[in-house]
């Protein structure tokens, strides 16, 4: 007997196919044709095959950007790493807690900042850190810390890192709740037979759940990971396309941003645009390629 063609699946499909082709596949394979090309001064494209990309990484105008931008980029992935994604864990393992009164209201609280635009975050962060007229210094000095105020986002060696934390501050509800969502998953029985063999809530924190949630802490990585290297909006709210100061903030998205477009007395280059925007995607797709084949097999086979 020969099988019915399922249409009824790819007439559902297919909208969401074609929104994904019009506005991803295609852009993104342009892209890649684009940075094949040069453009001359009248406007004229050339293929120059992977010219650009010798440019980017080699040539001393061009790569020393590239490079600063990419460490950037890796250390701004690192404190979320680091500070976001255990602080989310602890907050979430506190959330799910059920003596703790209020917990809804608490999560709600601290899940609120990733509604907010990241626009208005870099301003009000920029209002609050500003050593002119913030309010950063006498919220310090409440805490007898005032001595230690200082420019954060002017100064070269803090700036990155004051951006990573009001980032952290505003997108760590993301991985608190999917983490929370994990940890309510964990069988019930599982539980409460630890506690009857005599063991204590951290024990079977280290021993039970968080081996159950370990896919749940890779994907949150990977989310991670892709979101960082993806990060353009907030450092250019606050830092503008240049990235200030002395590139010290400067990261591949607003590198992307000046290389396409231009800014101030640099001149705009789609193809030379279209080649950084290339090596974004396969740095993002190299780690996503890499957290795949050596972790997510391993976690894979711990399930089974």
């Amino acid at each position: 007997m020969q099988r019915k063609v399922p249409w009824h699946i790819l007439v559902f499909l297919a909208p969401a196919l074609l929104i994904y082709s019009v506005f991803s596949a295609l852009p993104l394979l342009d892209t890649l044709r684009l940075s094949f090309f040069t453009t001359s001064e009248s406007g004229h494209q050339t293929f120059t095959g992977l010219a650009n990309y010798h440019t980017i990484l080699f040539d001393p105008d061009w790569s020393h950007a590239f490079w600063n931008a990419m460490w950037n980029n890796c250390k701004f992935f690192v404190l979320h790493l680091l500070i976001q994604n255990p602080i989310g864990l602890l907050l979430a393992t506190l959330l799910s807690l059920k003596s703790l009164k209020g917990a809804k209201t608490y999560r709600t609280l601290i899940f609120l900042p990733t509604l907010l635009s990241v626009v208005i975050i870099g301003f009000i962060w920029q209002l609050i850190l500003s050593p002119l007229w913030g309010v950063g210094e006498k919220l310090m000095g409440f805490a007898g810390l005032a001595d230690y105020f200082a420019p954060f986002l002017g100064d070269e060696g803090s700036a990155l890192i004051t951006l990573a934390m009001i980032s952290v501050w505003q997108f760590v509800g993301i991985p608190m709740m999917l983490i929370y969502a994990a940890l309510l998953a964990v069988p019930e029985d599982i539980v409460e037979a630890a506690h009857v063999e005599g063991a204590s809530s951290l024990r079977i924190f280290w021993e039970i759940k968080l081996p159950l949630i370990l896919p749940t802490l890779g994907l949150v990585t990977i989310l991670t990971f892709v979101g960082n290297f993806n990060a353009f909006d907030l450092i250019y709210s606050v830092k503008g396309a240049i990235a200030g100061p002395n590139y010290s903030t400067d990261i591949l998205g607003t590198l992307f941003y000046r290389t396409f477009f231009g800014y101030q007395s640099q001149i705009g280059s789609p193809t030379m645009g279209a080649a950084v925007a290339t090596m974004m995607f396969l740095v993002i797709l190299s780690g996503v390629g890499a957290y795949f084949f050596f972790i997510q097999r391993k976690l894979q086979r711990f399930e089974l």
